[in-house]
């Protein structure tokens, strides 16, 4: 991974926040994560801008309605046209936030943009009554639409800043329960093939208690996931992903409850997950270095303070795995 793209410690976040002025919710991406500000997702300024329907909209046959749920016209086939073009109210956030970055005296050299991944994409249009082959068939499509559109609209608004594009994946946590409509060959190279469409970096969110094998499987070059979901199992996978040059976004922040006023308790949680990590084979220098650093979720459901609370606490726990990783690499003698 290029020097020049990132650094660890860096510190972003999923995107969704709960502001209702896309102005403000830019500002303060822009203020708490200068270095990799993340592209807000704002659906309490209106529901169209919510996770799924954002970007299922582009699927000629599916409908969304005011209040954000699908309509699927009878008969969608797995050939359905897509257009991945951008609205004003649908993706307000997100070109908000390009106008605003491309207004600074120094625009960003790097941002993260997300979208929803090609499996969540399929699950919601199998809820929504598409057969599962046609509905994994269009997901796939729509979600490499998508990432190229992204990537294009990116370029020409910030054109001297590096894209991350993350695919957001809850519905990761069907094939950790073994309920999910694909097979987990199938449904890695699904996500597979969605994070080649771009030539960008790009990611995978595994959100809760997903599938993390099936994601680092797929090849993303950064993973990001709770750190208090973590599945100690999934160590040697994770350092298999770590030895070949993958990075991890580690949501340290939780998003679940309450935080407190001090990042002390979030920066030991996140030094036991390494410690244990390390124990099962993971390299201590990898873990440090290969390292960014976000809430563990989406912050749209918090109220305003205590959202940016945690994009400021993200922000410092950053800093100290910038340090920390510089002292064990001293230590080990790198």
């Amino acid at each position: 991974m290029p020097d020049n793209v990132f650094v660890p410690g860096m510190a972003t976040a999923i995107g969704s926040l709960p502001h209702h002025d896309a102005a403000a919710a830019a500002a303060l991406v822009l203020r708490c994560l200068p270095e990799l500000p993340a592209a807000p997702q704002l659906p309490m300024r209106t529901p169209l801008e919510a996770f799924v329907a954002q970007w299922i909209r582009a699927v000629d046959g599916v409908h969304v309605e005011d209040d954000g749920t699908l309509v699927v016209s009878a008969g969608i086939r797995a050939n359905a046209s897509i257009d991945a073009g951008f609205d004003a109210i649908a993706h307000g956030g997100l070109l908000t936030f390009l106008d605003v970055a491309a207004a600074q005296p120094k625009p960003p050299r790097r941002v993260k943009v997300q979208c929803a991944g090609p499996l969540t994409l399929g699950v919601a249009l199998i809820e929504a009554g598409v057969p599962a082959d046609a509905a994994f068939a269009i997901a796939g499509r729509t979600a490499r639409a998508w990432a190229v559109a992204i990537e294009a609209l990116v370029a020409a608004r910030l054109p001297n800043a590096a894209l991350l594009l993350c695919f957001d994946e809850p519905a990761l946590v069907h094939w950790h329960a073994g309920t999910a409509a694909l097979d987990r060959e199938a449904a890695t190279d699904l996500l597979s093939t969605a994070l080649a469409a771009p030539s960008c970096l790009t990611a995978v969110h595994v959100c809760g208690r997903g599938d993390l094998r099936l994601a680092l499987d797929a090849g993303p070059r950064l993973v990001h996931f709770d750190i208090n979901t973590l599945d100690l199992d999934d160590a040697v996978t994770l350092s298999r992903f770590l030895d070949g040059g993958g990075w991890v976004i580690w949501g340290a922040i939780p998003t679940d409850r309450p935080v407190g006023e001090h990042a002390g308790p979030i920066w030991k949680s996140l030094l036991d997950v390494w410690c244990e990590l390390t124990r099962r084979g993971c390299d201590p220098s990898r873990l440090r270095s290969q390292a960014l650093v976000a809430p563990a979720c989406g912050l749209a459901g918090h109220g305003l303070s205590q959202a940016e609370h945690a994009l400021v606490l993200a922000g410092e726990i950053g800093d100290r795995v910038h340090d920390h990783g510089a002292a064990t690499k001293l230590a080990i003698g790198a």
